[in-house]
Order: C-alpha cells, then sequence, then structure tokens
C-alpha cells in the first residue's frame, strides 16, 4: 500500500511540478506528517525531491527526473483518460486505485503529448449527473470497509458474512458465498448463492460485511454474463407484469424511467413506437401510463386499458360542471 503512494506521490510531483504537503496530502488520503514520512522515504531511496521554503514553497522534482511506464499509444491512453472519471469510478470501491492508474497513465505519455492528451480528454464527458433535463441520475453508494471485505472474498474465493437490509425488511447477517460482481447503470450486485440457492444482494443495502476463511462453495470458472442474463430473466417473471405500449418518442425515455425493463421495441405506423415493457405490477403500470396522459397509449393487456379508462373517467366526472 504504501509502496503505490509513494509511486502516486512522484507522479503527482511530475505533473503539477511544485506541490505543498497540504495539498498532496489532499490528494493521497493521508495526513501531512504522513506525507512528509514519504518525502523522507523518496529522498532515502534516491528519487530528487527537494524542498522549497517561503509562502509559494513545497515539494518538487530535480528538472528532468522521470519515471518509465512504457506500451501505451496516443489514442489508448487518452482512451483511458477520458472514461476514467465517470462516476462510476467508485464502483466496487475502486476509486482511490483508479486516480492512482489515471496519474500513472499520464506520466507514460511523451513530453510532447501530455498537456495534449490531458486536455482532450477534457472535451469528452461521458455519463454525466444529470441529463438535459436537469434530472439527477441516483448512484448507489457502499460502506467502503464493507466494498473492501466483500471484493476480497470474491477475489480470493472465501465465503462473505454480510449485513444486510432486504427491502421492507430489518437487517440480518448472512453467510454467503461469492460468485462474482456486477454493476448496471450504475447500481453494483453481489451474485452469490446460500445454502445453494442463488442470491443476488443489491450493494447499496449492505451494512457491513466480513471476509471468512474457510472457502467459498463455487465452480472454478464462471461465465458472469449468461448468470446474469439467467438471474434476469428470472427476475422479470417473478411478480411483474408484461405491458404492450404506443408512446410518443419524445416521451420514451419518461416512460424508460419508470418501467422495470424493456423487452421489445420497434416504430410504429403512425410516428409513435410501441415497446413491449416489464412493470412491477399492474398498479406500477397504470401509474407510470397515467403521468404520460395521451402522449402513451396502453394496448395490451386489456384490464390495464379498463383501469386507465375508468380513472380518465372519474376525472373526466370530477371537472365537468364548474364549481
Amino acid at each position: 500500500m504504501r509502496a503505490d503512494r509513494l509511486v502516486s506521490l512522484v507522479l503527482l510531483l511530475r505533473r503539477h511540478g511544485r506541490l505543498t504537503a497540504d495539498t498532496l496530502a489532499r490528494e493521497l488520503g493521508v495526513s501531512t506528517r504522513t506525507v512528509l514520512r514519504d518525502i523522507d522515504a523518496l529522498s532515502t531511496a534516491g528519487v530528487p525531491v527537494y524542498a522549497e521554503r517561503g509562502r509559494h514553497g513545497g515539494f518538487a522534482l530535480m528538472p528532468g527526473f522521470r519515471t518509465e511506464l512504457t506500451g501505451l499509444n496516443h489514442d489508448e491512453a487518452l482512451a483511458l483518460l477520458a472514461a476514467g472519471p465517470v462516476r462510476g469510478e467508485q464502483v466496487f470501491g475502486l476509486g482511490p486505485a483508479l486516480a492512482s492508474a489515471l496519474r500513472k497513465v499520464v506520466d507514460a505519455l511523451p513530453e510532447s503529448h501530455r498537456a495534449t492528451a490531458s486536455d482532450a480528454a477534457g472535451r469528452f464527458l461521458v455519463d454525466p449527473e444529470t441529463d438535459l433535463l436537469a434530472r439527477r441520475t441516483a448512484t448507489d453508494e457502499v460502506p467502503g470497509a464493507a466494498m473492501v471485505e466483500i471484493r476480497r472474498a470474491v477475489l480470493a474465493g472465501h465465503r462473505l458474512r454480510i449485513h444486510y437490509a432486504a427491502a421492507d425488511r430489518a437487517p440480518q447477517w448472512r453467510t454467503v458465498d461469492p460468485i462474482g460482481l456486477v454493476t448496471v447503470r450504475d447500481r453494483g450486485y453481489l451474485l452469490a448463492t446460500r445454502d445453494g440457492a442463488d442470491r443476488t444482494y443489491r450493494l447499496s443495502r449492505v451494512l457491513a460485511a466480513e471476509e471468512l476463511p474457510e472457502p467459498a462453495q463455487r465452480p472454478g470458472r464462471v461465465d458472469l454474463d449468461r448468470i446474469w442474463r439467467e438471474r434476469s430473466a428470472r427476475f422479470l417473471g417473478e411478480d411483474h407484469i408484461t405491458v404492450l405500449v404506443r408512446v410518443d418518442p419524445a416521451r420514451r425515455e419518461d416512460l424508460l424511467d419508470t418501467a422495470v425493463a424493456v423487452r421489445a421495441e420497434e416504430a410504429d405506423g403512425d410516428g409513435r413506437l410501441r415497446l413491449e415493457l416489464t412493470f412491477q405490477d399492474a398498479r406500477h403500470a397504470e401509474w407510470a401510463l397515467w403521468q404520460l396522459g395521451a402522449d402513451a397509449e396502453a394496448v395490451a393487456p386489456q384490464s390495464l386499458r379498463t383501469a386507465l379508462r375508468r380513472r380518465a373517467a372519474a376525472m373526466a366526472a370530477l371537472y365537468e360542471d364548474p364549481p
């Protein structure tokens, strides 16, 4: 851990030039005293770092000093720099590691390309926190200590105890055999088995976790993509309702924001879109379609059409005469 921090410290100085101990401490997530000890360790190891006194002082590297990281061309480095700062960087608790890796990527570039690549990456924005309608996208948050334990158990193949708060239930401790981690639209999931039965846990509902020493009961090789497809299919088939809808293309995203899943989509003859959607239940589907008014029409099932017609009739009767 300390070796990684020392490398990150050197790369920060390489990229920014002179930095104060307080700035380095903020960037590395440690105390100022730890930074000063790391500076001493680098000097002892022969890294030419020196201190400048005064109000504008700080620490810097001797001119010309360079760490050597090779193997990346300009476009490869640009791709990493552009994709790296996405909001999903905290997924699985790897945000600090990603920040450290990106500093190494920048330092690996030739001097002539370093500033160009950093500026070019700043011209790309991937998956911002809000859309054009200024709606914020919710991002799951997982306690850092819990995520570390989960990640270790998954990679080491050990059993895992999690303090899990299922929806509408009191938190309980459960011992599971972890299989892998999946992230979908900034939501993280732990795929596991419990007493031999398949289980999928929302990471944001894990309050605490503990890696156990005994090995997990799981296959040596795993196809996470196949497992996720199978579990998704089972989930969509349990206590859900499938609805066929015709919708104005301008309201497509509003409708998809309320649906559990999209099963099919095609253009309709009059300029509308025909969507096959899954909702949590009939009440959820009725609420979602009602929000869109005449911009969306439920084609099937008939029970949903009847429920919407009754609701519309009640609304029309309420406003038929002036108060």
